[in-house]
């Protein structure tokens, strides 16, 4: 699929950025047309006495978690923890032994396809295929939810498409193939497919995943402009620093919430402390910023205690 040279006609991808007389807007005010949004007072997403095994094991275990429509969720916690597991429970990617799911008090068995690729964009971890088709048409994928069956893109389509790629800096790559551009611009492409379903619901995991440090504060803007909109946001981060920006946090330990609520509050900065075991340390600087650091761990260097080479 080629972008249009305008709303109007079709005609090669050079012409739709040059055609108009009117300049592209610039990426640091545009605006991702607002989604459909949860009702207000209803949480965007439930899960109740939700259990989750993978191979066997049981990765979540009677997990109850409510996600407030019209806020930024983190979830954070050590490896293994089972936070993607639970972000893929949400999304309905994946069985699960026991409990529920609600979108928007909806039990989520109840919801057709189609209609769960309008409520709910997704933006997985290290997602794989799609190598060969250009940037443009990857992020057209996300405007099939709105499309007919077996119908074309419509001037819409295009624009909404457009719009995405310009706001994740993506714009200068359409004709590319996906499969050869680096990772973090790969990242920027999929958040651009993300946005483009305009959804009420954005779950991603691990989203800033090989963004530099400027591509994650872009990131981060691209995320509050959705929330102020009434987007629903829930991300895995490993970035604790990051995470803390968001409006609330849950924090996953061995398959269950060891804690969850605003971000801000000292209670949860100390979950974090202890479900880390004490090798990081968060706090707020002077000027209201969260600020984490590491913890090197304690070696006993006492006589007769054991001893650990040093990294190399």
């Amino acid at each position: 699929m080629m972008p249009p040279s305008d709303s109007r006609a079709s005609g090669p991808p050079e012409r739709w950025a040059s055609a108009s007389s009117t300049p592209l807007p610039n990426v640091s005010t545009l605006s991702v047309p607002t989604p459909n949004v949860p009702t207000p007072g209803v949480p965007a997403l439930s899960a109740a006495s939700l259990s989750v095994s993978i191979g066997g094991r049981c990765v979540l275990r009677d997990v109850d978690l409510h996600v407030a429509a019209g806020r930024w969720l983190a979830v954070v916690g050590p490896n293994g923890a089972g936070k993607s597991t639970l972000l893929k429970a949400l999304a309905g990617l994946g069985p699960v032994d026991g409990g529920r799911v609600l979108w928007a008090g909806e039990p989520l068995d109840r919801i057709g396809a189609r209609e769960r690729g309008r409520r709910l964009s997704w933006l997985g971890q290290n997602e794989a295929g799609a190598d060969d088709l250009s940037v443009y048409d990857v992020v057209m994928i996300g405007r099939l939810p709105h499309q007919r069956w077996l119908g074309m893109a419509d001037a819409r389509d295009h624009e909404v498409v457009r719009e995405c790629l310009l706001r994740t800096q993506a714009w200068d790559w359409r004709d590319r193939p996906l499969g050869r551009l680096s990772g973090g611009e790969r990242q920027r492409v999929l958040l651009a497919r993300a946005l483009a379903v305009q959804a009420g619901v954005m779950l991603m995991d691990e989203p800033v995943a090989n963004l530099d440090p400027p591509h994650q504060a872009d990131w981060l803007a691209i995320v509050r402009e959705r929330v102020a909109a009434g987007v629903t946001v829930v991300s895995v981060l490993h970035e604790l620093s990051l995470a803390l920006n968001a409006d609330d946090l849950a924090i996953v330990d061995a398959g269950r919430i060891a804690w969850h609520g605003a971000a801000v509050d000292s209670d949860g900065h100390r979950a974090i402390e202890r479900v880390f075991d004490g090798r990081v340390a968060v706090r707020i600087a002077d000027e209201g910023a969260p600020v984490v650091t590491l913890v090197a761990p304690r070696v006993d260097r006492s006589p007769g205690s054991p001893r650990h080479p040093p990294f190399r």
